[in-house]
């Protein structure tokens, strides 16, 4: 190294300065806790005076894979997508990760080798999958198979404690409290529109409402139960099907907030007071129950955080593997989300009223 023609500072230089091992640098880099605080402290100072900067693309972990992690999307709803992308981003930054992200078709037959494809051209060391992918048992295994660190984000009521690590979501008890809300204002007649049948969440959404109607004596009506995807544009014509009914509901509970939005938007369209003449629910507590007028009743999903531990997961489970160590089990951890009343919901009033 010259004055006039610097070499960039390597982490074997650190190690060599602050007189420790090389797994000793990576661990003080990455806020690995397993550190004593003096020996963190020389490494830090060697850090500085060297001016060493980690490259996260370059980086190797001892398996040789690299720190960066993949994001595997395919969903409609755009707000739901950006959290999830916010949560895994900030896992990343406090880990000194990179992240690509990677939108997919869930439907494609060639979608495994397209993502071991992608993990081995792009260098990366896992992926976090979302759904549907990530419920899709067959594309899972079959990564595995190829070598391919996954953490899934799926909707499950427990902990599947299939071998395959993930966050899960109870979405069926959230979905319950939602219809049990709605039954306590009143309502008997509460209509109910799906999500994607893709995606576990929309069974487990309907299962939840249909407990609830069980529970409290109320036969389930077929007619009020209309197929859809999680879009807004399905949430206004399932909602104009329902109340073009002879018998329409007096509520309805639409599977996530778009869908809310799409029938709280064909309410007014039919000049309807809401919540007077039709009280309406959705789930997630996107930003757009918070936009319409009036705000949405919903059920508050912490997509951020759900996403910020399934990375976090995933990258606990590749550092532990890079340094041979022996650690604690890693635990799958469960969401439930939380019932949110807002202006969009009352007590049912009944009909010429």
């Amino acid at each position: 190294m010259t004055p006039d023609h610097p070499r960039r500072a390597t982490i074997k230089d650190v190690a060599e300065l602050a007189q420790v091992s090389l797994k000793t640098v990576s661990r003080v880099i990455n806020n690995e806790p397993s550190v004593m605080e003096g020996t963190r402290l020389r490494v830090l100072r060697a850090v500085a005076s060297l001016n060493y900067e980690p490259d996260p693309s370059a980086r190797n972990l001892r398996s040789g894979t690299t720190f960066v992690i993949g994001l595997i999307y395919d969903n409609p709803n755009p707000y739901h997508i950006i959290g999830v992308q916010n949560g895994v981003l900030a896992a990343c930054r406090e880990t000194g990760f990179g992240l690509q992200i990677h939108p997919c078709d869930s439907t494609s037959p060639l979608l495994a080798q397209e993502l071991a494809d992608f993990v081995q051209r792009s260098r990366l060391a896992g992926l976090v999958l979302t759904a549907p992918m990530s419920e899709n048992m067959e594309l899972v295994s079959a990564l595995v198979a190829r070598g391919v660190r996954v953490v899934r984000i799926i909707a499950a009521k427990e902990d599947p404690d299939d071998g395959y690590p993930c966050v899960y979501v109870d979405d069926r008890d959230a979905a319950y409290e939602i219809t049990e809300h709605l039954i306590q204002l009143g309502h008997q007649r509460i209509g109910f529109l799906w999500g994607g049948l893709a995606h576990r969440s929309s069974t487990e959404r309907y299962a939840g409402y249909e407990s609830a109607l069980k529970d409290y004596g109320i036969t389930l009506d077929k007619h009020l139960v209309i197929p859809g995807d999680y879009t807004f544009d399905d949430g206004f014509r399932g909602a104009r099907r329902l109340l073009a009914l002879r018998e329409p509901p007096t509520a309805i509970f639409g599977s996530n907030d778009e869908i809310a939005a799409g029938v709280l938007a064909a309410a007014k369209s039919a000049g309807m007071n809401v919540p007077y003449d039709l009280s309406i629910a959705g789930f997630e507590d996107s930003p757009f129950s918070r936009q319409s007028w009036p705000a949405l009743t919903t059920a508050k999903q912490a997509t951020e955080d759900i996403a910020k531990q399934a990375a976090r997961l995933l990258i606990a489970g590749l550092r532990h593997d890079a340094y041979d160590e022996h650690p604690t089990p890693l635990h799958n951890q469960g969401f439930v989300p939380q019932l949110v009343v807002r202006g969009s919901t009352a007590p049912m009033r009944p009909r010429g009223d």
